[in-house]
C-alpha cells in the first residue's frame, strides 16, 4: 500500500491506539483468568509472583539488544513481529488447555515469550510515536496510551469475572487471540516514518553488540537521565514488592472472591482512565520533573498505602483508583522528557537500556515477594501471632494481613525515594541541563 494513502500523523496514531485498546482488553482478560486459575491450583502467592517474574525478566534481559535491532530495522515491522510473538504464546497455552495438558510451568514459558516480545514493543512504540507526532503531543500521546491500558483495566476484569464461569479459560483465551489480530491489522494499514539520521546516530554505528551497549554509554554520560532512571530503579522495586501481591492479598482476605478482585481492579482502572484523560487534555505539568517526582510520592503514599491498610472494597478501591490515576501523569511526564531530549534515530537503543536501568529491580522484587509473604509475613500475622497483636490496628490479622503489611512498608519507602529525587540538582533540573534533540539539529538521510 502506498504511503500516500496510508493514514499518518495523529490519524495514524489513533488507528494504532484503537488496535492497542482492543488487544490490551484481550490480554487483560487472559491475565485475570490465568491468575485466578493459578491461585486456585496452588493457594500460594509465590506461584503468582513467579508468573510475573517470568514475564519481566526476559523483558529486561533482551531490552538493550531489542533497542539496537529496532534502530537498525523498520519500526513498524518490529511492532508487528513483537505482537505476533506475544500472540503465539497465548495460542500455545490455548492448545494445551484444549488438550487437557495445561500446567503452571507452561504459563511460565508463555510468559517468558511474551516478556521477550515486550522488550521490543516498548522502545518500538515509543520511537514510533516520536516520528508520528510533534513533540508538543508527546505527553498527550502517553496519556492516550495510558488511557488504553486503563480502559482495558476496567473492562477486562469485569468481562473476565463475568465470563469465566460461562466460557471458561478456553473461551477467554480465544477472545485474546482475536484481539491480537485486530492490533496487527491496525499497524499494517498506517504509515510510520523512519527517522532522519543525526550526528549521534551516525557516530553510534557499529556491531550489534556495540550498538546494544550504546544506550548504556549514552545514559551514563548524561547525569540527569541517569539520575531519573536511578530514582525509578528504587521506586519500581518498592512498588512491585507490593503490587505483585495484590491479587493473592485480595483473594486471601475475601475467601477467593473473584468478583471482589474484579471490582478492585476495575475501579482502579477507572482511575487510570481519569488519569489518562487528564494527561491527554492537559499535557502534564510545565515542569515535567514535578510530574515524575511528586507523582512517585503520591502514588506510593496515597495509592499503595491505602491498599495496605484497607480491609475491604472501599479502601482497596480508593487505593487502586488513586494509584492508577497518578501513574499516567508520572510515566507520561517522564516519557515526554526522554522523547524531547533523545534523538529519534537512537531512541530504540537508548529506550531499551532505559528500561533496564528503571526496571531491573522489578523482576527481583516479584521473585522475592511471594516467598517473603508466604514464609515470613503471612505466618507472622496469623491470629494470635506477635506481630498480629501489635499491628492489628494497622492491617488486621489472619489471611492476607502479612501481605498488607508489605504494602504499607513499601508505600512509605517509595514515597521517601520519590521526594528524595529533589535532593539532586541533576535530577530536579534535568529539563534545563539537557538540550532538546531538535535544538541540536538533524542531518537528512541521503
Amino acid at each position: 500500500m502506498s504511503n500516500r494513502i496510508q493514514p499518518a500523523g495523529m490519524q495514524g496514531f489513533v488507528i494504532v491506539w484503537i488496535g492497542q485498546v482492543v488487544s490490551l482488553l484481550g490480554t487483560g482478560m487472559t491475565n485475570f483468568a490465568v491468575s485466578f486459575w493459578i491461585y486456585e491450583q496452588t493457594g500460594e502467592a509465590t506461584a503468582l509472583t513467579w508468573a510475573i517474574f517470568f514475564f519481566m525478566a526476559p523483558t529486561i534481559l533482551f531490552s538493550p539488544t531489542a533497542g539496537a535491532l529496532i534502530d537498525r530495522s523498520n519500526r513498524k515491522f518490529m511492532m508487528i513481529v513483537s505482537d505476533l510473538v506475544a500472540g503465539v504464546g497465548t495460542i500455545g497455552l490455548l492448545l494445551l488447555l484444549l488438550s487437557g495438558n495445561l500446567q503452571i510451568w507452561h504459563i511460565y514459558i508463555a510468559n517468558m515469550l511474551a516478556g521477550a516480545a515486550n522488550a521490543f514493543q516498548f522502545p518500538a512504540y515509543s520511537a514510533a510515536v516520536t516520528m508520528m507526532l510533534p513533540k508538543e503531543q508527546y505527553a498527550r500521546a502517553s496519556g492516550m496510551l495510558a488511557l488504553a491500558q486503563a480502559a482495558s483495566g476496567i473492562l477486562a476484569p469485569a468481562f473476565a469475572g463475568a465470563l469465566l464461569g460461562v466460557l471458561g479459560l478456553t473461551g477467554i483465551m480465544t477472545i485474546d487471540v482475536v484481539t491480537f489480530v485486530v492490533a496487527i491489522v491496525a499497524l499494517m494499514i498506517v504509515h510510520i516514518p523512519q527517522p532522519a539520521e543525526t550526528a549521534e546516530g551516525v557516530s553510534s554505528r557499529g556491531s550489534l553488540w556495540q550498538e546494544s551497549l550504546y544506550g548504556f554509554r549514552y545514559i551514563w554520560a548524561r547525569p540527569s537521565l541517569l539520575g531519573l532512571q536511578l530514582v525509578f530503579f528504587w521506586i519500581n522495586f518498592f512498588s512491585m514488592l507490593g503490587f505483585a501481591l495484590l491479587v493473592p492479598m485480595v483473594l486471601a482476605r475475601t475467601g477467593n472472591n473473584e468478583l471482589m478482585l474484579a471490582s478492585v481492579q476495575s475501579i482502579g482502572a477507572i482511575g487510570g482512565v481519569v488519569g489518562g484523560l487528564l494527561l491527554s487534555a492537559w499535557g502534564g505539568p510545565k515542569r515535567k520533573v514535578h510530574g515524575v517526582l511528586l507523582g512517585m510520592f503520591a502514588t506510593s503514599l496515597f495509592g499503595q498505602g491505602l491498599l495496605g491498610i484497607g480491609r475491604g472494597l472501599v479502601l482497596w478501591a480508593a487505593g487502586s483508583f488513586l494509584t492508577q490515576a497518578l501513574i499516567p501523569v508520572l510515566n507520561g511526564s517522564n516519557q515526554a522528557i526522554w522523547q524531547a531530549k533523545v534523538a529519534p534515530d537512537v531512541q530504540g537503543r537508548v529506550f531499551g537500556v532505559r528500561r533496564v536501568f528503571a526496571q531491573v529491580t522489578a523482576p527481583m522484587a516479584t521473585l522475592i515477594a511471594g516467598p517473603l509473604a508466604d514464609k515470613l509475613f503471612e505466618p507472622a500475622f496469623r491470629e494470635g501471632a506477635g506481630w498480629a497483636q501489635s499491628l492489628a490496628w494497622l492491617v488486621g490479622s489472619g489471611p492476607g494481613a502479612g501481605m498488607a503489611m508489605i504494602f504499607v512498608i513499601t508505600a512509605v519507602l517509595g514515597a521517601a525515594f520519590g521526594l528524595g529525587g529533589y535532593l539532586f540538582p541533576a535530577v530536579r533540573n534535568a529539563e534545563d541541563l539537557l538540550p532538546d534533540h531538535d535544538a541540536v539539529g538533524e542531518t537528512a538521510v541521503v
